[in-house]
């Protein structure tokens, strides 16, 4: 069993920068390729960006690519998003999820464990 739990949101005016972090319990983190979604009210949940467990690729949403950047640190089972630049459209309650799995299986949104989620809100 493993258990997400994010940090790091809050409130940031436009063009601000927040770090969320995911911690994850249990032994077997880096066998598992993580990713951040969000969900704006009213609105779908939305991939954000996804990190390999094999090699440490990383893919992004396009409306991020360039602002935002996940990282991982195995040694500490925790998973970054540095959000750079941000726009009051980034505001989301954001969450992570992993999987025993590649990149492209995580990115598409199914994943063996969610986070809880943390609230990030941009002002204009």
């Amino acid at each position: 069993q493993v258990q997400l739990v994010e940090s790091g949101g809050g409130l940031v005016q436009a063009g601000g920068s927040l770090r969320l972090s995911c911690a994850a319990s249990g032994r077997t983190f880096s066998s598992y390729s993580m990713g951040w979604f969000r969900q704006a009210p009213g609105k779908e949940r939305e991939f954000v960006a996804a990190i390999s467990w094999s090699d440490g690729n990383t893919y992004y949403v396009a409306s991020v690519k360039g602002r935002f950047t996940i990282s991982r640190d195995n040694a500490k089972n925790t998973v970054y998003l540095q959000m750079n630049s941000l726009k009051p459209e980034d505001t989301a309650v954001y969450y992570c999820a992993g999987v025993r799995s590649t990149i492209v299986v995580v990115a598409s949104g199914v994943a063996d464990y969610w986070g809880q989620g943390t609230q990030v809100t941009v002002s204009s």
